[in-house]
Parts: C-alpha cells; structure tokens; sequence
C-alpha cells in the first residue's frame, strides 16, 4: 500500500487560511489503513481548523466527505455536483488522489493534507515500513522476495558492501542488512547456490527517469 503521514498543521493552516469555504476529502484506501486520510482523520483535521480559524475570528466553512477512492474518475465524480461551492479542497488522499483531483478540477486549488512518503506494509499498529519503490522491472524472484532496491541503503545487486557488519548497515546500525535478509531467506529456501550468481546490469528504463510512466492494458480497455 501507500504509506502517508498527515502534514504539520501549521503547514495546512498556512496554505488554507485565505480560504472561507473549504471541503476536506479523505480516502478509503491506503491513507485509511495507515491511518492518516481516512474519514476519522478527516474528522479530527476539520475539528482541528475549525477551532484554529473560530480563535482566529474568521468565519471559515469546512464540510468533509470521504471518498472510496481518489485515483479513480468515478469516485472524484461524486463531487461534480458540490465542488463549486467551495474556495479549495484539502485531500487527505496520497500525492497520486491529489494531482489526480487537480486535473479533473482544473480551477479548483487541491491542497495536500498529507505527505506521500513510500510503498510499504503494517509491521504492527502504528508502524509501517518501506517494501517498493516501484522500479518497473521486479528481480524479487532472484533476490528470494526481498527487494535490494528498496531494503538495501546503496541498492547493490551484488552484495553486501564492505560496510555492513554483523548483519546491519553502515548507513544505520539500526537498521538490518539488505542482503543480510536475502542471504537468509536463501538460506531457508535451500537456495544459496543462487547466492553465487552474479545479477546483470538492471535496465532502469522502467524506473521513473525517463518521466511519468504508463501502463497499457489493450485487452482490458473498453
């Protein structure tokens, strides 16, 4: 999923406070798993500006709706009918629902209420952690289903560094070795002849330098 943190709320109030009528969306996917854009973290950032604005002596309107999804055109259109009562949006959505939003409502400003931070899993309540940074061309069937790219700090394919000591990374004593992982996990599998053969030179023309990328299914357009 996408993991999301909410933004400092000073960082929110400053970017809304020209605003008198604002609407504040959140999302029912990912940003409600990681507990940062759901309905109930709606609730409590609305709260949260209309006493901030009410101490502030401005009259400032803040409805709240919460979408099932805002990376899909047929959820945004839910708002067609009453976007245009409003000065601005606040999304609680990831970056993806906010641009996605802003395009559909080109004259309507779409301000984030949180920042997008990566693609990960739920350790445990209240911790999630990086899993993918969405390379576009996976080699986890390699690396026995961890990922160097995301897990190892210098995103070797043919490691570990020289760094790493007792199973952890220079960068962060912390955190655990990348290939420390892999070695284990082929090791469990029975797998770590595989260990010994080199891994090529990745083709990062799938990664996102060459621009905004897109998936095109023929056989499922309509």
């Amino acid at each position: 999923m996408i993991v999301a943190k909410r933004k400092p709320i000073e960082e929110i109030i400053e970017e809304a406070q020209t605003y008198e009528k604002i609407l504040m969306v959140g999302c029912n996917e990912c940003v409600t798993v990681c507990e940062a854009g759901g309905k109930k973290e709606v609730a409590v950032l609305a709260s949260a500006l209309r006493m901030h604005f009410m101490n502030q002596g401005k009259d400032v309107k803040i409805d709240e709706i919460t979408l099932e999804r805002q990376c899909d055109h047929e959820y945004l259109e839910e708002l067609r009918n009453q976007i245009d009562q409003y000065d601005a949006v606040i999304s609680l959505a990831c970056g993806v629902g906010v641009q996605f939003m802003a395009e559909k409502y080109m004259t309507m400003p779409v301000l984030p209420g949180v920042d997008t931070c990566f693609m990960g899993v739920t350790e445990e309540r209240g911790v999630w952690s990086e899993r993918c940074q969405g390379c576009g061309s996976c080699m986890l069937a390699k690396t026995a289903g961890i990922c160097p790219v995301s897990r190892c700090a210098k995103r070797l394919f043919n490691g570990p560094c020289g760094g790493s000591t007792g199973g952890h990374c220079e960068i962060d004593k912390d955190v655990i070795c990348g290939w420390q992982l892999i070695v284990d996990r082929l090791t469990q599998l029975d797998k770590l002849d595989d260990y010994e053969i080199l891994a090529p030179i990745k083709d990062w023309s799938t990664e996102r330098a060459g621009g905004p990328r897109k998936v095109v299914r023929e056989d499922v357009m309509q």
